[in-house]
């Protein structure tokens, strides 16, 4: 004889079920990305299916880390996003970055480098404003401190070499790693960019602060000038 509880069930609840179960026994690979949201999405929106919501948004936002790195603004243009909702992906986003950057602080960067990599790609990649970013060197090669010192247009982040180097000085730092984003999507350093690291090297050279890298990061990749032999 048939259960009226369960008879009443809204369809969603059996595969609520199934999709945790899927997770707890094969782990986070074993679902696509649309999937992964829907498990966030479960505990903001309780009693609706969110499976919609999950596959408009990855078609949207490309991916997880679009989604999860996508403006305020933009999220509450998703039809059923709830302000509850968007705190849970914003939580699981800057849990994320949490995480990474725990994982590189006070250790030295040439044992933690790709991590340290993965790091500045994850929090830059898919902003929408040029952000320049300061890591901050001991004379150990420890990541001291990870600091954005400005933040610009589209395609422009005003930069003061001496507040760097002050900035430095305060911390102790004897080295740093200069770091910005292009929102277009194209790593590929600028001549501005490249001007602008030898303005700041020069800067750093009478202070003993070294300048190891600049790195450019994007949705499509990342560069290097240590790599490319522009430093």
């Amino acid at each position: 004889m048939s259960d009226p509880a369960k008879k009443d069930e809204p369809h969603y609840h059996g595969h609520r079920d199934r999709l945790r179960e899927r997770f707890l026994l094969g782990g986070p690979d074993a679902l696509p990305d649309y999937e992964l949201l829907e498990l966030i999405l479960f505990m903001a929106i309780p009693r609706r299916d969110v499976k919609p919501i999950a596959k408009e948004l990855t078609a949207r936002f490309d991916n997880l880390a679009g989604v999860l790195s996508a403006p305020i603004a933009e999220l509450e243009k998703v039809d059923g996003l709830s302000e509850s909702a968007i705190t849970a992906l914003k939580a699981v986003q800057a849990a994320a970055f949490r995480m990474m950057k725990q994982d590189v602080m006070k250790k030295p960067v040439l044992n933690s480098w790709v991590r340290l990599i993965d790091y500045c790609a994850a929090t830059m990649a898919h902003e929408t404003k040029e952000h320049f970013r300061i890591l901050f060197l001991n004379k150990k090669n420890e990541l001291i401190a990870d600091e954005i010192q400005q933040s610009g247009t589209v395609d422009h982040a005003p930069v003061y070499p001496r507040e760097i180097m002050k900035r430095a000085l305060e911390l102790g730092a004897t080295a740093l790693i200069l770091c910005h984003n292009h929102p277009s999507g194209d790593p590929t350093p600028s001549r501005t960019d490249i001007d602008m690291t030898q303005i700041i090297k020069t800067a750093g050279e009478p202070l003993n602060i070294a300048i190891h890298d600049h790195i450019i990061v994007s949705r499509h990749g990342t560069a290097s000038f240590r790599n490319l032999g522009l430093i």
